[in-house]
């Protein structure tokens, strides 16, 4: 197999500024060679995380950016917080540097207070974590990546991306319980909000890549802000005003598996434009739009926000291309907000939903979650596989925001050898949680046929239990039918453009917009 079938070549990518895929001595986009291990859940990546950052010592590195990130948050049991992690690294001689986007306003329900307190607690520690606002009007930095070097046993070296920031709600296990130091949610997902989540681990050359990308927006020379607001309370706080040089960049670790990744990544088109980016990136976009080319099986997502009619239409086309291609998703049976932006988003999931099934008619099936008390489980997931070739994994939502308007990071991976050892294992793994299967129990998944009709019949048991009037015990599973509901033409009237200006605003260039291009 040639991997330029399924993914970007330096041209496609189109992003004449960053030096990702120059770096590469074969000239590919892509990295051979690597390990990448798929990390459900926020209990199973932070104990992962944790053992990476304690094994750190002096002269090694970690650096990270993330979209909120709590201080307070706890990694294990033991008392073991973001904070009083990073800072211990610090004391051990470990060059600490992170992004932290630096958040709207409180009072709207983001997290300016706690990306502030993040940073200051590492700064005075000795590291430096920057509260970076260098986004278009209403964007936010939304790339969820830590990178750990180690300069004297470079194997070990470890990049982490996905979905999960380091903040509250985000520790959650397979059983889907919620984190205790809960995020104020919709009041339907309750007190302590059940969270699906998915982070990878990539080890081998591929590490190189997410750390360039890491050292791109740090070595970016314009200011953090240009906000007056910003710049004034930053004084105020004595916030770090400006990156500190960080030696240069290590030699990618060496291969050490079997895996082929390409780092995808989302930048927007700036006034002030990025110097590794000066008309964008839209990468994730591009990747979406050729692997999608290729479907002709199954199109496994778990999405949080799967709406955007320009998105959907992507794969409505490769729905109506391949007459035996089937579509399944996971995503939250709720918004995670209430009032206009949570009715917004139910109207962006309904021009979405609606171009699915007229492609795909029968073929598409999308589902909830919910914990065995029935409480509803907020997927918070990013993730695709295509024909258990194709896998991606990242910060990015199915939206035009996530495609156009936010920095994003995401990792498609394929087996060099062009089987689906890597993809289908991905997939079959999150089945099985969803189906309530052991390890094992799923040689009726491996096709698309069986998976489909797997998740038909226990979202139907499960249907039929909540209808029944006999007490008899819950059967197996956690899946939920999830119809689009529709709004009245008052709500709609009201949430439109609020969800063109909110929830889904589109970062392109004017020229690809009028040509519906990316």
């Amino acid at each position: 197999m040639n991997p330029a079938d399924w993914l970007l070549t330096a041209e496609e990518r189109d992003n004449p500024d960053t030096t990702i895929d120059q770096r590469h001595d074969d000239g590919a986009a892509w990295t051979a060679g690597n390990h990448v291990t798929p990390l459900p859940h926020g209990d199973t990546y932070f104990a992962e995380l944790l053992t990476a950052i304690r094994a750190t010592a002096a002269g090694d590195t970690i650096m990270f950016t993330d979209w909120r990130g709590d201080p307070d948050e706890s990694l294990d049991d033991k008392g073991s917080t973001v904070s009083s992690v990073l800072c211990e690294a610090v004391a051990r001689g470990v060059l600490v540097k992170g992004l932290v986007w630096r958040s709207h306003l409180d009072v709207l329900l983001f997290s300016a207070a706690q990306n502030r307190r993040l940073g200051a607690e590492i700064e005075e520690a000795g590291g430096e974590c920057l509260l970076d606002m260098r986004v278009r009007p209403g964007g936010s930095h939304h790339q969820k990546l830590v990178v750990v070097r180690f300069r004297g046993h470079p194997q070990d070296d470890v990049a982490f991306v996905g979905g999960i920031d380091l903040c509250h709600s985000r520790r959650d296990t397979a059983d889907h319980l919620g984190d205790g130091q809960a995020q104020d949610m919709s009041r339907r997902y309750g007190d302590r909000p059940p969270w699906h989540d998915v982070q990878l681990a990539v080890r081998g050359p591929a590490v190189g890549d997410v750390e360039l990308s890491f050292r791109e927006r740090w070595s970016d020379p314009s200011r953090l802000t240009h906000n007056p607001v910003r710049i004034v309370g930053g004084w105020l706080h004595r916030d770090d005003p400006e990156a500190d040089p960080i030696p240069p960049q290590p030699p990618d670790p060496a291969p050490c598996g079997t895996h082929v990744v390409q780092v995808l990544r989302t930048y927007p088109k700036r006034l002030r434009a990025y110097p590794f980016a000066r008309r964008g990136e839209r990468s994730i976009a591009r990747a979406y739009r050729k692997v999608l080319r290729r479907a002709r099986s199954l199109i496994y997502l778990e999405d949080q926000y799967l709406w955007s009619a320009e998105v959907a239409e992507i794969f409505a086309d490769a729905l109506g291309r391949a007459p035996d291609l089937k579509l399944v998703a996971v995503v939250p049976l709720h918004a995670d907000t209430q009032g206009f932006v949570g009715e917004a988003e139910v109207l962006g999931r309904q021009y979405a939903m609606r171009l699915l099934r007229e492609a795909g008619g029968d073929r598409v099936a999308v589902y909830g979650l919910e914990n065995r008390l029935g409480t509803p489980v907020y997927v918070h997931a990013k993730v695709c596989v295509v024909d258990d070739v194709w896998s991606c994994v990242g910060s990015d939502n199915l939206n035009l925001r996530s495609w156009t308007h936010d920095s994003e990071l995401a990792c498609a991976v394929i087996d060099a050898d062009g089987g689906t050892s890597f993809g289908r294992a991905l997939r079959l793994q999150l089945n099985r949680e969803h189906l309530d299967r052991d390890e094992g129990d799923d040689r009726d998944l491996h096709e698309a046929d069986g998976l489909f009709t797997a998740y038909r019949n226990s979202a139907q048991a499960l249907e039929r239990w909540y209808a029944s009037t006999t007490a008899t015990p819950r059967p197996p599973g956690r899946l939920r039918p999830c119809e689009s509901r529709e709004l009245n033409w008052p709500l709609r009237w009201l949430a439109r453009p609020v969800y063109g200006l909110i929830c889904d605003p589109d970062g392109r260039p004017r020229r690809l917009r009028r040509q519906r291009k990316f």
